[in-house]
């Protein structure tokens, strides 16, 4: 077996130490066998002896996930893609033996991409639905609106959100962000290139909240760090519809566009932009977020041709052609454009959706080190601890994104990013950064809170 197709599970500060043979550790390696052997093509991992007896392990009370998802709001793009993500990684969880021999359950609530609703949903999960934890919420003002519910549940809160909120320490205990990277350590690490190929004086674009605060600070001080200079600071409400009059606010020396939004009104803002410079236009650089569901070939956006966009995972196959993939896009229905295999207008959000199976997986791998049973409080300290005790997640089936560090002090993983450039209507990737150019120095320590 490649190194592509194989899964071995998170690394935590004792790897390099003895193991014990646990039924735990059987179950896990169990699971990360048949995980390959369905990537190869070989046997039907649902009704395989493997699985079976697993199943019988472990017992057949559900693992109950609640799932906090945008179905409604702003985010409701990303959250019908969330959805099916989450699902097609529970689903070959349970062909694979589940988490500890136990079948998974999604248990899912709207939270309408609105952060008092998002704490309710937090109280409804917990309280009536008798989950064992909450996972999947991106947008950060939601994030940050429902965390403090969660600490006084006492409920672990994994979230797929990139918001520097929960490294930055403004969260609590029993929050984590192990499956995706935060926006300080993506412009950490992009902010070199960027200021090396396309220029020092930048205007930035971003939405007028939380998520948008991190890009205006974080980048900011990136970019000073290297020299350069911001030129202008535009905030645009999240709801908005139309642009035009924000564009002119944009310095006539800028040298580089730096744009990131969000919500229903996107492709409005890319055309828009394009409308305004024409031909005359400086150097562009934007996240992938603000072209999330959209077809980058869609008529007006032929501006784009030549600029450049961060992705967190490249929406086309060809950007990171890996077995672990491969099989990825697969269980979730995408085709190596990116959209669904079902319908080719449906473009994913596959920038920020792996997240949601990646943190799963992180999930999976602090029950069945931990000894997790049930939301006892024992339990769920153990479970606490366990993450917290991670260092790394290999690469692989459970994590096809990249290898992955993880700092249990701040709760938040590191991991490669992707500089992608529009060229012929898609995107290619011509840079890759490395776990290391995203790295930043912090006081945040989770561990030393009460559980």
């Amino acid at each position: 077996m490649n190194d592509e197709t194989r899964d071995t599970g998170a690394v935590t500060k004792n790897s390099a130490e003895g193991r014990k043979v646990t039924r735990r550790g059987v179950l896990k390696a169990t699971a990360a066998t048949a995980g390959a052997v369905a990537v190869a093509g070989t046997a039907s991992i649902a009704t395989s002896p493997v699985a079976r007896t697993a199943w019988a392990a472990g017992g057949d009370a559900p693992i109950r996930v609640g799932f906090q998802v945008h179905r409604t709001g702003i985010g409701a793009t990303y959250g019908r893609w969330y959805e099916r993500t989450a699902n097609a990684a529970a689903a070959y969880m349970n062909e694979t033996g589940g988490i500890a021999g136990r079948p998974v359950e999604i248990v899912p609530e709207d939270d309408g991409t609105d952060p008092k609703r998002g704490a309710e949903v937090i109280e409804k999960l917990a309280s009536q639905h008798k989950v064992d934890f909450v996972y999947g919420t991106l947008f950060s003002h939601v994030v940050i609106g429902s965390a403090p519910r969660a600490g006084e549940l006492k409920i672990p809160y994994f979230v797929v959100s990139e918001g520097t909120h929960v490294a930055s320490g403004m969260l609590n205990r029993y929050v984590f962000q192990p499956g995706i990277t935060d926006v300080r350590a993506q412009v950490t690490a992009m902010a070199p290139w960027v200021m090396d190929n396309l220029g020092k004086r930048v205007a930035m674009m971003f939405p007028d909240y939380a998520f948008g605060y991190d890009h205006r600070d974080h980048f900011t001080a990136a970019v000073e760090a290297r020299g350069g200079s911001i030129a202008a600071k535009i905030a645009i409400p999240p709801t908005e519809s139309s642009y035009t009059r924000y564009f002119p606010q944009i310095p006539a020396d800028t040298e580089v566009l730096y744009h990131v939004m969000v919500g229903p009104g996107v492709l409005t803002f890319v055309k828009e932009m394009g409308e305004h410079f024409g031909s005359q236009r400086p150097r562009i650089f934007g996240f992938i977020d603000s072209l999330e569901g959209v077809d980058i070939a869609s008529p007006g956006l032929s501006f784009l041709e030549g600029t450049y966009l961060w992705e967190a995972m490249p929406r086309y196959a060809g950007g990171l052609d890996t077995a672990a993939n491969r099989h990825y896009r697969d269980r979730v229905g995408i085709n190596d454009d990116g959209a669904s295999v079902d319908d080719p207008k449906d473009v994913s959000t596959n920038s920020h959706m792996f997240g949601c199976w990646e943190t799963l997986y992180a999930i999976k791998q602090g029950v069945e080190q931990s000894g997790y049973r049930s939301r006892t409080p024992g339990d769920v300290a153990a479970l606490v601890e366990a993450m917290e005790s991670f260092r790394g997640f290999n690469e692989g089936i459970a994590h096809p994104q990249g290898y992955k560090e993880f700092d249990g002090a701040l709760h938040q993983c590191f991991g490669r990013q992707f500089i992608s450039e529009v060229r012929g209507g898609k995107l290619d990737v011509v840079h890759t950064t490395s776990i290391e150019d995203g790295k930043y120095e912090s006081d945040t320590d989770y561990t030393k809170q009460s559980l």
